[in-house]
């Protein structure tokens, strides 16, 4: 290779190094830009698929589309999410109360593990799972790659079945 070529090349490499992430910095949520999270001023719906009771307050992206989302889920005391499973990898943060979870084909309370605020598990896409909480109500923030879904592997615990 003469200098001439390698000169370009090596240009060419490093402009590409310095924009790209300005490139890629626009990109989260397709160009949303800035957002800013004040856990009072969310905006929380039902969820009756996860659980009854259950509040979601969807704070990026579609979650039925092929893009990053970002979610909380309110779960309130005594909640039983049955063996089930996601299309997308899960990255769960407990922010408040306690979550009992599982990544098991078969709900278990024993063999459960219990979350405190601060911690975290990323699920698979595929894995099947549970949780359930106890006595105080609890608040997770999930944060992935859409699109997100609950596919329960036995249809008699879907919640929206129980009516």
């Amino acid at each position: 290779m003469n200098i001439r070529k390698f000169r370009g090349t090596f240009l060419a490499l490093g402009a590409g190094a310095l924009i790209a992430p300005m490139a890629l910095a626009d990109s989260p949520a397709k160009g949303g830009g800035f957002i800013s999270v004040k856990s009072s001023e969310l905006k929380w719906s039902d969820a009756p698929g996860v659980a009854a009771g259950a509040k979601i307050a969807v704070i990026e992206g579609d979650l039925k589309a092929a893009e990053p989302f970002t979610f909380r889920l309110k779960l309130p005391p005594d909640s039983r999410i049955g063996v089930h499973t996601h299309p997308a990898v899960e990255r769960v943060t407990i922010i408040s109360g306690s979550l009992h979870f599982a990544a098991e084909d078969r709900f278990d309370p024993a063999t459960a593990t219990v979350y405190e605020p601060g911690d975290g598990f990323i699920v698979p896409s595929g894995m099947a799972m549970y949780a359930f909480t106890s006595k105080q109500e609890a608040v997770l923030q999930i944060h992935g790659t859409g699109p997100w879904g609950i596919t329960y592997l036995d249809p008699a615990d879907d919640p929206k079945m129980k009516k």
